[in-house]
């Protein structure tokens, strides 16, 4: 039985995240892997990671930060990777391989991975030659498995996109559709590749050189259960679930929300360019006005969607991570976008709790929105 999974990013987050947890699952005694990582772009960069991938001896991940209240650091070679290849280099090996021997496929291709090159949108794509884009190369890897009759797969991305998987699967569909793929082909995507919605969250703070990474303590891989999925693996981190929007929630109006918070503070009180969160948080004032902020405004939010105990639980595991030690993330960095965020945090969240009809004041909050509304306005 094929355990292989063929990973589509050599980014040091997966090293960290998915590699790890298949590498843990498999000095556990589970028969899961080993991994292929591909190389999607023709980055000359990444083109000397992939090469460095494969060795027995594995690769580094440093854990380093604060859990349950202590300091750690640890250091594991992960070995579930056997190599790594180039789409565009080894294109015809990728082919033999993702038809014979892949059993599961994990991607992680940045915010426009799902992006369609004009490039891919033509009879070419089925030509043999090497597709643009992501999308046309996974397109062009699944005709290839149906053709060859080798049957089901089960596709899990990583991207931080919204029902990612469903929307992977639309792209592929509509692209196969656009370039008049047999109408079995377009069957076989629908019914036997199953494409799950999942959500990844761990910060990968820096790469260790030439492959490797330093990443957090914390780590959650929640996917989204539906018919005729089986997880690849058990693992603490990994969680099945029937419904990702909780986890969704708990990461983007507590997590990304508090750093949009401590960020637009940083901006009106022109603080150092330097910042990092944990140096603003060591200002105790500014630390119990995001305490304040959670507590008075975002926890009763929660609680309206009868999640009280899980906001307050998140928000504790949320100022462990802001605090860790290890991690220079800089405010400046969070600040990028400010506009778009302050909506997708701060005004989605006004939102989603506003449709319980028990919303809070928040005046917190409301007072952002409108403050940053009022400096766009001048």
């Amino acid at each position: 039985m094929n355990t292989r999974i063929i990973q589509f990013g050599t980014s040091r987050f997966l090293q960290a995240h998915v590699a790890l947890f298949v590498h843990e699952a498999r000095e556990a005694g589970q028969a899961i892997g080993p991994i292929t990582i591909v190389q999607v772009s023709g980055s000359a960069e990444r083109a000397r990671r992939v090469g460095a991938f494969g060795n027995p001896q594995g690769y580094p991940v440093v854990i380093r930060g604060i859990e349950d209240g202590r300091r750690i650091e640890r250091q594991i070679a992960v070995t579930s990777v056997d190599g790594g290849i180039s789409a565009q280099a080894d294109w015809a090996k990728l082919k033999v391989l993702f038809a014979n021997d892949a059993a599961f496929v994990v991607s992680n291709t940045g915010d426009r991975g799902y992006d369609v090159s004009e490039a891919d949108r033509t009879e070419a794509l089925f030509s043999g030659c090497v597709p643009v884009s992501f999308v046309g190369k996974l397109t062009a890897l699944l005709l290839h498995r149906w053709q060859a009759q080798n049957g089901s797969l089960t596709v899990l991305p990583c991207e931080l996109l919204n029902r990612n998987g469903d929307n992977l699967q639309q792209a592929v569909l509509s692209l196969a559709a656009d370039v008049g793929a047999d109408e079995a082909f377009l069957r076989y995507v629908e019914t036997e590749v199953i494409f799950a919605n999942s959500l990844v969250d761990r910060i990968v703070s820096e790469p260790i050189e030439p492959v490797g990474a330093v990443a957090e303590p914390y780590a959650l891989w929640a996917i989204e259960a539906k018919p005729g999925l089986k997880l690849p693996f058990e693992h603490p981190c990994v969680v099945l679930t029937d419904d990702l929007e909780p986890y969704e929630r708990l990461k983007l109006h507590i997590l990304n929300l508090g750093h949009t918070f401590l960020a637009d503070l940083w901006m009106r009180e022109g603080r150092a360019k330097e910042e990092t969160v944990r140096l603003l948080l060591t200002d105790a004032v500014v630390r119990e006005r995001l305490l304040t902020m959670y507590r008075q405004e975002v926890v009763p939010g929660f609680v309206a969607h009868g999640m009280g105990d899980d906001a307050e639980a998140y928000i504790d595991v949320t100022m462990e991570r802001f605090d860790n030690p290890f991690l220079d993330h800089r405010v400046a960095d969070i600040a990028q976008n400010h506009g778009v965020k302050m909506e997708r945090r701060i005004r989605a969240f006004l939102d989603w709790v506003a449709e319980t009809g028990v919303a809070p004041a928040a005046p917190i909050l409301r007072g952002l929105i409108a403050g940053h509304a009022a400096a766009n306005d001048l």
